[in-house]
């Protein structure tokens, strides 16, 4: 797969305003999507996801700041960016009246794509699809799988993906987690927005989390870990130190002789020497998942 690309991003946005009445959906808004990774895009309903995705496929006028999609505008170029993406949305209407083998065939062709030469019949399979139905008959799970067999059975450069997996069971989670690895492999640039915060977590290169229309925090998830406190649970042989007053050191407790606390990057290593004197007989050591960073960047004022 090949494309002429000048620009290290597929996706830049800057700025980026976009009100609804007197709401406002997007609030100076900024979203970087590098060339080749996949960005998680997270927050709720209401945090201005969808907002952004429906004003990177042209389906929008913004107010003001810029986006870019191959450094080409939405608005004024959907055509050409359209024929390099795919679109997933989280709750796919199909065309009633069609089976899912037409409804795919004819997503392909609208991107240029030989269903001929494409991996749909792989797909299908791996999906569990059944192709016979008519759009009207499939439930909503189904109709995810329509439109994500559409969108993997040919190379794209961008994979638009909210809430792709809306309806899915646990087993069908997975086949689209192994393809959104298999496309990633392939090149493919990815934006995931998802609630589903575990599957970002196993995905995602970088994250970016909107909360009312603006990016509060975006780096890869260890940088995004440098920034928030490790969970500490040591075991201790002898007297248990008195940690409450060190600089770094945030919910401290004791229960016997297990001591719990949380601790900036910066103290780590004064309190595991601290514990070490004191006799370890069991330490563990977690960072943040990906659910505790969302969670604190929603209980921050930003």
């Amino acid at each position: 797969m090949s494309y002429d690309n000048d620009t290290s991003s597929d996706i830049e946005v800057r700025k980026l305003v976009k009100t609804f009445g007197s709401a406002r959906a997007l609030d100076e808004l900024d979203l970087s999507v590098r060339t080749g990774e996949v960005h998680g895009f997270l927050g709720p309903n209401g945090a201005g996801k969808s907002t952004t995705i429906r004003a990177l496929l042209g389906l929008l006028r913004t107010d003001s700041g810029s986006a870019t999609v191959f450094g080409l505008d939405p608005w004024a170029d959907s055509v050409e960016i359209h024929r390099r993406l795919a679109y997933v949305p989280g709750d796919v209407a199909l065309w009633p009246n069609l089976s899912g083998g037409e409804t795919i065939d004819m997503l392909l062709r609208l991107r240029g794509a030989d269903p001929a030469q494409s991996n749909r019949d792989e797909l299908v399979e791996r999906f569990e699809l059944d192709l016979t139905k008519k759009g009207r008959a499939y439930s909503k799970g189904n109709r995810q799988k329509v439109a994500l067999v559409a969108a993997f059975a040919a190379p794209v450069q961008l994979l638009i993906l909210d809430e792709p997996t809306s309806g899915l069971d646990p087993l069908m989670e997975q086949v689209f987690t192994k393809c959104v690895a298999e496309a990633k492999a392939a090149g493919t640039t990815v934006l995931l927005s998802s609630h589903i915060l575990s599957e970002v977590e196993n995905l995602a290169d970088r994250v970016t989390i909107i909360r009312a229309g603006r990016a509060v925090e975006t780096g890869t998830l260890t940088e995004m870990r440098h920034l928030h406190q490790t969970r500490i649970r040591a075991d201790l042989a002898g007297t248990i130190p008195d940690l409450s007053t060190t600089v770094g050191v945030h919910d401290v407790k004791v229960d016997g002789t297990i001591l719990t606390l949380s601790a900036d990057e910066s103290a780590l290593s004064s309190v595991l020497s601290t514990l070490g004197a004191a006799g370890i007989r069991s330490v563990s050591c977690t960072p943040p998942s990906l659910e505790e960073l969302f969670l604190d960047a929603y209980r921050t004022v930003s």
